[in-house]
């Protein structure tokens, strides 16, 4: 049978037991999985199992899908004590044929939702293009390309997408920065620093986060700073920041101005320095950047 594939789990629950404890933690972890389950009956789904703090449900059509993964967001976003963490989820879908067997799926289609939300950041929707194309117009409004990957058993690349939801999400604007000749840079590896903290994003490693999280990939725990914060991805041979904050993100190209990008895309070119919630002369944490060729 063909059916849509969904993967959603908590997004931090390491850091939901380190701050709330383990008796409220998982609590509210409980109530996220109850949350993800009753959203997946009201649109159409059927929870099959879960696994750990994360739900595997599947739907008769990527709109129902659609629907449900922005419902879990909205109502989990709503949970928890205000002046703690608060949970959110990571969500992945994927349209495609399933084997059904003992009130359990699998296949290929189950595999690439399961890598799909693995890809997905904090309070993230992520599907693939083929996914998006079956999307009404409502849904497929919403849609934003993201970059390829490589899926073990796939001769081509996955194109995915993200589902924009909430407030902000479809504000966001792209702005593309040319090198002088016109033409965009195209870095084969992107170094990135922050003390003794050294990431390397390239074919292997497509994703890095930014935030007051501590499971954030650069954790800046400075209240100027989001908890998500911000993201930096490979799109195709091209790094792209996305900035989610309340303050924004600070970019300063060697040799040129800084930008702030707020609710926007900026693509990093040569070298430089960003911060997060404040200017580089006034932050205390500032991540050094270095496209670098092949």
């Amino acid at each position: 049978m063909e059916c849509a594939v969904l993967f959603a789990d908590v997004a931090g629950s390491t850091a939901l037991y380190e701050v709330l404890g383990d008796d409220c933690a998982f609590a509210l972890v409980e109530a996220c999985l109850s949350t993800m389950s009753s959203c997946s009956a009201e649109n159409h789904g059927r929870v099959i199992k879960t696994i750990g703090d994360a739900v595997l449900a599947v739907f008769p059509t990527s709109d129902d899908a659609a629907a449900a993964a922005i419902a879990m967001h909205g109502r989990v976003e709503a949970l928890g004590p205000a002046n703690a963490v608060r949970p959110a989820l990571r969500i992945g879908f994927h349209f495609g044929p399933v084997l059904a067997h003992a009130q359990d799926v699998f296949g290929d289609s189950v595999n690439l939702a399961s890598r799909l939300c693995d890809l997905a950041s904090r309070g993230q929707i992520v599907s693939d293009r083929e996914t998006a194309q079956r999307l009404s117009d409502p849904h497929r409004a919403a849609v934003m390309p993201l970059y390829t990957v490589p899926v073990k058993g796939k001769a081509q690349e996955v194109e995915l997408v993200e589902i924009a939801w909430g407030a902000g999400g479809d504000e966001k604007t792209l702005i593309v920065l040319a090198s002088g000749n016109g033409a965009l840079h195209a870095p084969a590896l992107l170094a990135l620093h922050l003390g003794e903290r050294h990431i390397e994003m390239g074919p292997e490693r497509r994703k890095v986060t930014i935030g007051r999280e501590p499971e954030a990939d650069f954790c800046i725990p400075e209240r100027s700073v989001s908890r998500a914060h911000a993201r930096i991805e490979r799109r195709r041979e091209h790094f792209v920041l996305t900035d989610h904050s309340a303050n924004g993100s600070f970019v300063s190209f060697d040799g040129r101005p800084e930008i702030r990008v707020h609710h926007e895309e900026l693509t990093l070119v040569g070298q430089g320095w960003l911060s997060f919630g404040q200017r580089r002369a006034e932050a205390r944490q500032v991540v050094q950047f270095r496209c670098v060729d092949s």
